[in-house]
């Protein structure tokens, strides 16, 4: 909210109350028909005699908006310049400034960095001031370009101002649009080298201002405040101990305390009836510690915005896997439910193998199986298709159930088709689990060497090693002191990034761009603050990043490519392809520079068989291929798609890799409602938006997200969506095909019948 102004605009003060308007006719002249915009505005204001120009504003924003439509879109553009209005006046009353729209950038950061009236801390960290002279920061406060505010849609500028910008008080306007940008790129190049720092500086601010890329929802929130981290997810892998279990427990709450999302894995925990030191039949199983993790999520909330946003995963074999498939749906017993977390099923080819042909599966106690064959299945997967040491050990673990060398209670057989029922089931109701092909997932681990990949994160774009953490000694100091030994396992740590991809593909800057991304990306991982420890060990080990896109479906519309068509998977696959080959090259010119990654000697990268697996065999390709192998990599992991939902807003595109809602449609959160239309709508666009993601055979999106994935590193988030009358046997031959054609996950399955809130807003980027 705006601060309301003591002024009013009287009956007869005609200069005054036609200010505003003649500044946004002078703007969109041409465009819309703002001489019926005026007459409404004028007859509304003078039955107003007493309007603040407070009121003035909402009037023309409220006029705008309810003149958004399908023939005429650009009225979004409207509300938004009276929004920025807005903005200003208030900035400029707040700071005390006169007659610009931006006022002084270092009177900005000075004022910031200190403790106001009300506050414990200052908005903005002291390192802004003690890394950059009072030059250097007006040298970079000059390059602020107010005119680049123009490119934000209503919805876009709304949100920004909402959610992210900086200010000492909730209804206070103090930073501007265009200092969010800046002071997040000096934040993020602060550690970089002087003689170049400013340039890159101004080459970030470059591509934040100019919307041809958005940081992720933390980056964009905390970067140069005093608190908050500037990752989005985090994943964690549970021991299958009491240590371990409340351990991760804790770590969940400080990752949420602070604005993450989680991603937990269980499939290492006994299962129901397991024994407990020998004595059989007295594992509770998994359901008491996922009904622990959901309070964790409802009690410890991101930040007082929303509630902690926790996925756990299982296995497809885990003997507990029914009962968890059940944690969410409406019936049965509610002591046994767990409806605030999400849920995702870790699934071997050999499990869709066997719902594919109709056959038997075993279910199997992980701990017994360790205990009695000495080895543990979620420990190994199918090295290729059709044959892998996870088929060969799962068979010995077959044979042992069969033959009587485990005992009953740790296994059981059942139908895989009843397992895969549950799962339909549950996803049409809820929307969840999420799909993990996890051996797909480990087959093209680019670190294979140093790991394992259990299961993903909240927004299932997220692949890389996990591992738990484990206490390995406790003891007295002499001075009375208990002290805890931890063994940090990897804790994977998700720094996101987007291209907007209509913006940066149609005006030709992606070679420019994604060197500048992939650096701004390693230097989150060098500036950030995380709330556990483990986590800043694993991010510093791997380096991992994750460059993402959004605004799929509005560039295929620009392009003039049907979303169902051979051509829109083309492309696809030559988009993607020259995005990878730009980011690792990227990553390749930084480590040069800087270094490679701790883990790089080994991996995919290292031998080579990361290209060798895509099959990359141009001689561009094979170039970067030796390059790589000689310099390295700067990071361990690459590339991951985001599912991008207010960023991707606040770029005034569509959301990730997914086609449109509706071409129209209203915006609805808990203070605002209107209308929005597809982004870049016209009559031309219109044709290739007009059959949207209810309508769209789902199998096509999948042959997109195939050619796509193959040139991504990590994952992709994939929803399907599907009438809520779709039979069983389709929704089952569309989970088929996404497994048969590659994918490494699947996101939400959502039915008409539904709407689900986004399980991560962290991730949006």
């Amino acid at each position: 909210m705006t601060q309301t102004y003591n002024s009013t605009i009287s009956e007869n003060d005609t200069e005054a109350k036609s200010i505003q308007l003649e500044t946004l006719s002078k703007e969109f002249e041409g465009r819309l028909d703002m001489e019926k915009f005026k007459r409404r505005f004028t007859k509304w204001i003078d039955r107003k005699s007493d309007s603040t120009e407070e009121q003035a504003s909402k009037k023309l924003i409220q006029l705008a908006l309810e003149g958004v439509d399908i023939d005429a879109p650009d009225w979004t553009f409207v509300a938004a310049a009276e929004l920025l209005n807005t903005m200003y006046r208030d900035a400029q009353a707040n700071r005390g400034y006169e007659g610009k729209s931006y006022g002084p950038f270092y009177e900005l950061i000075t004022e910031l960095s200190q403790i106001s009236e009300g506050q414990r801390y200052p908005i903005y960290k002291p390192e802004l001031l003690s890394s950059y002279t009072k030059a250097e920061i007006e040298e970079l406060g000059s390059v602020i370009d107010p005119e680049k505010d123009k490119l934000f849609s209503y919805i876009g500028i709304y949100l920004l101002n909402d959610r992210y910008l900086a200010r000492p008080k909730k209804d206070k306007v103090f930073e501007l649009p265009q200092e969010r940008f800046m002071i997040i790129a000096m934040e993020i190049m602060r550690m970089e080298k002087t003689e170049h720092r400013l340039q890159l500086i101004k080459e970030a601010y470059w591509a934040m201002s100019n919307l041809y890329m958005t940081v992720a929802t933390p980056t964009l929130s905390n970067a140069g405040k005093t608190h908050g981290q500037l990752s989005s997810c985090f994943i964690d892998a549970i021991e299958d101990s009491i240590d371990g279990i409340y351990l991760s427990n804790y770590d969940a709450a400080k990752v949420s305390k602070f604005g993450g999302g989680v991603g937990l894995y269980v499939g290492k925990v006994r299962s129901l009836g397991s024994d407990i030191r020998g004595f059989s039949g007295n594992s509770s199983g998994t359901t008491p510690w996922i009904r622990l993790f959901n309070q964790t999520a409802v009690s410890v909330d991101q930040l007082g915005q929303r509630k902690g946003a926790i996925a756990i995963y299982l296995d497809a074999w885990h003997k507990d896997i029914m009962s968890f498939l059940d944690l969410k749906t409406q019936n049965g017993d509610d002591r046994l439910k767990a409806h605030d977390i999400f849920t995702g099923v870790c699934i071997p080819d050999l499990f869709m193998e066997a719902v594919r042909d109709r056959k038997e599966w075993y279910l199997f106690d992980p701990h017994t199986v360790k205990q009695t064959l000495g080895f543990s299945l979620e420990d190994l997967y199918d090295e290729k298709k059709g044959e892998g040491s996870f088929r060969n050990h799962y068979a010995l673990a077959v044979e042992a159930a069969e033959n009587g060398t485990l005992p009953n209670y740790s296994f059981e057989k059942i139908n895989a088709m009843d397992i895969m029922k549950s799962i339909m089931i549950s996803q049409l109701e809820e929307g969840v689990p999420y799909m993990f092909y996890r051996d797909e997932v480990n087959r093209k681990n680019p670190n294979k060497h140093k790991g394992m990949i259990y299961c993903s994160n909240l927004c299932t774009e997220i692949a890389q090693n996990l591992s738990p953490s484990t206490i390995t000694d406790e003891y007295e100091t002499e001075d009375g002191d208990v002290v805890v030994v931890r063994k940090s396992g990897d804790f994977v740590v998700c720094n996101l990034s987007s291209i907007n991809l209509p913006r940066a593909v149609g005006s030709d800057v992606l070679e420019r761009l994604i060197p500048i991304q992939i650096r701004m990306l390693d230097n989150v991982i060098d500036v950030n603050n995380l709330p556990v420890k483990q986590a800043s060990i694993s991010n510093k080990r791997y380096r991992a990043i994750g460059l993402g896109t959004f605004g799929w479906h509005h560039l295929l519309a620009t392009q003039n490519i049907y979303w169902e068509s051979d051509e829109a998977v083309h492309y696809a696959d030559a988009l993607y392809e020259k995005i990878a080959y730009l980011t690792i090259k990227a990553s390749n010119e930084l480590a040069k520079e800087k270094g490679s990654y701790p883990y790089f000697e080994g991996s995919d990268w290292h031998t080579g068989d990361y290209f060798e697996l895509r099959d990359y065999t141009d001689q561009k390709w094979l170039d970067l291929k030796a390059d790589v192998q000689e310099h390295g990599t700067r990071n361990g992991y690459l590339m991951a798609i985001a599912p991008n939902s207010s960023t991707a807003k606040i770029g005034n595109s569509t959301d990730g890799i997914d086609p449109l809602y509706e071409i129209e449609f209203y915006e609805e959160k808990k203070n605002f409602k209107f209308k929005v239309t597809a982004p870049g709508l016209t009559p031309n666009t219109y044709e290739y938006y007009k059959k949207t993601r209810f309508n769209l055979d789902q199998l096509e999106s999948i042959r997109q997200n195939a050619a796509r994935q193959r040139h991504i590193d990590q994952a992709i988030s994939f929803n399907l969506y599907v009438h809520n009358t779709i039979k069983a046997k389709v929704l089952l031959d569309i989970h088929l095909t996404a497994w048969e054609s590659g994918l490494k996950s699947t996101y939400y399955v959502r039915s008409t019948s539904s709407e689900y809130d986004n399980a991560c807003e962290s991730c949006s980027s």
